[in-house]
């Protein structure tokens, strides 16, 4: 994403003028945008026309819109946001208050202007705009059968493909249908890892699976690259690494982003640091529970306390459309990062972020000890019964 300007003033309402230049960047913009924002941005239009005749036709013309957003539309599998809303600048095409969806191009800027700019949104800026927070790791996770094969940026989980193929079971005194329907799979595997993995961008590619799939997968692979002398897949077999998963499913994939040797060879990635600050988490809940919070009562409590270590929250929550709800979530942050704890902001579309949602999004590793919050309520009512 390219910040190309922004004003906003001290009362922090203003705008910002960006344009997204690769697919990640629309999630980005998916989450700076709210309803009642003012979004400018270029569009297509259907308009009539009528001839000096009386004949009627209609072209396509492309012209520049201001809506007051009023639906927001995000295809996470082809990175496509649509914005609805009606047009609140004169236009020689669109009449005032008319109804119009724009959808946001890549390499085409626009504007948006909201009244209030909380530190969450600029933040969101910051990190979209940052060349260094793009991550750069693909994994393949398979099984007999079954393979993922899944991109890891830092604000997504992106499935790139789905490999099914039916092995059928080794018979006595014959395996070649076994063999035969191994080697269609690892082929179909290594077609999607040619075509969906930019081997530019990405520098590390996980393939992990029980038992030895993954290591018949690599010997077949570059056997098949010597073969068709495969100068891509070659030079890049560094890049490729090996892991133990417990299944050949996408959410095995936390499972593998939080192994040590996986941790420490991702450690400038923003998806590692999530899921070990999860996998923290869950560590102090099973061994200091008065240390470990979820729900946003109790964290906000424990925020009061300024107890807070580490907040995780997911990006979900701030695109909650009440905004009285959504300023006490920013807050919250606020909070947490003037007493000097970390906060870590969850994507929705990540398997770290999926997990944390089941725990209502919001969670916190505290300093010190706090006695169970939901034990002192409990008291407290049973004291006014």
């Amino acid at each position: 994403m390219k910040l190309l300007h922004k004003d906003i003033e001290k009362d922090n309402a203003g705008q910002v003028t960006l344009m997204p230049e690769e697919a990640e960047d629309m999630w980005h913009t998916y989450n700076l945008l709210q309803v009642r924002d003012s979004l400018r941005a270029s569009t297509i239009r259907k308009v009539q026309t009528e001839s000096t005749t009386g004949s009627v036709g209609s072209s396509r013309v492309r012209t520049t819109l201001t809506l007051c957003v009023e639906a927001i539309d995000f295809d996470s599998q082809a990175c496509k946001l649509r914005v609805k809303g009606t047009n609140i600048e004169e236009n020689q095409y669109v009449k005032m208050g008319a109804y119009h969806t724009i959808e946001l191009e890549l390499n085409r800027k626009f504007t948006l202007a909201k009244k209030n700019w909380d530190s969450v949104v600029l933040d969101r800026i910051d990190q979209a705009c940052d060349p260094t927070q793009k991550a750069d790791v693909a994994a393949v996770v398979m099984q007999e059968g079954l393979a993922n094969v899944v991109l890891v940026t830092p604000a997504m989980t992106l499935l790139r493909a789905k490999v099914e193929v039916t092995i059928p079971r080794k018979r006595k005194g014959s395996c070649s249908q076994h063999e035969k329907a191994l080697e269609r799979f690892y082929e179909a595997v290594m077609q999607a890892i040619l075509r969906h993995i930019n081997f530019d961008v990405v520098k590390c590619i996980l393939v992990a699976s029980p038992g030895f799939v993954k290591d018949q997968f690599i010997t077949y692979l570059f056997k098949e690259a010597v073969r068709q002398d495969n100068k891509v897949l070659l030079e890049n077999r560094p890049k490729f690494m090996l892991v133990h998963s417990s299944s050949g499913h996408k959410y095995s994939l936390k499972e593998i982003l939080s192994d040590p040797s996986v941790t420490s060879r991702l450690s400038d990635t923003k998806a590692a640091g999530e899921v070990k600050a999860l996998e923290d988490f869950y560590k102090m809940l099973q061994h200091e529970p008065d240390r470990a919070f979820y729900g946003l009562a109790h964290v906000e409590k424990a925020a009061d306390a300024l107890a807070i270590d580490t907040l995780l929250i997911s990006d979900k929550l701030f695109r909650h459309q009440d905004v009285p709800t959504r300023s006490r979530y920013v807050r919250l942050v606020d909070s947490v990062r003037d007493n000097g704890g970390n906060v870590r902001i969850f994507s929705s579309l990540h398997v770290s972020g999926e997990q944390l949602t089941q725990l209502s999004g919001v969670a916190a590793i505290l300093r010190f000890p706090i006695a169970d919050l939901s034990e002192a309520e409990e008291d407290s009512s049973s004291d006014e019964e």
